[in-house]
């Protein structure tokens, strides 16, 4: 059925949710799971602040690599094969779901899988949704998991 999954994460409660289902869903497909964290590094195009935005970059860089060490551990548990990357964006007009749709084409995906944080009403009219962009430009089936409103999602 599923050949190869991408979960798009960014550390939240819903994206490692959406990491679980994945890996679940790997395990009984026998797919690939493509785990990605997309480093925006769009508003830095345009900064021209205090703050040195080389160091900001370095600093996403880092923290999307412990999710994805922490997404390659998750895989390993449930024995499904596990290719993590992390992934930039390359110029001003890009954003977080479009560099997620064009890779999920680069390595022929064959379902989306993310989270999705829920917001309503005006602070989703400000911040947008990176998973209706998703849902509503990709080429192959999307998978969208909302955060648990109880405890943290246990990863097992």
């Amino acid at each position: 059925m599923y050949q190869h999954i991408l979960v798009a994460l960014d550390g939240s409660g819903s994206s490692k949710r959406a990491l679980l289902e994945a890996a679940k869903l790997a395990a009984l497909t026998k797919s690939v799971v493509h785990p990605v964290f997309v480093v925006d590094k769009t508003p830095l195009f345009s900064y021209a602040g205090y703050y040195d935005p080389l160091t900001l970059v370095d600093a996403l860089r880092k923290g999307g690599h412990a999710v994805l060490d922490e997404a390659q551990e998750v895989c390993v548990a449930h024995e499904v094969p596990c290719r993590p990357e992390l992934i930039e964006s390359e110029s001003l007009s890009d954003d977080i779901a479009s560099v997620v749709l064009r890779h999920a084409e680069q390595i022929h995906a064959d379902l989306i899988v993310m989270g999705t944080h829920g917001r309503r009403g005006v602070r989703r009219l400000v911040l947008g949704s990176v998973a209706e962009r998703v849902l509503r430009f990709s080429h192959c089936p999307v998978l969208l998991l909302r955060e648990e409103s109880t405890d943290e999602t246990t990863l097992a």
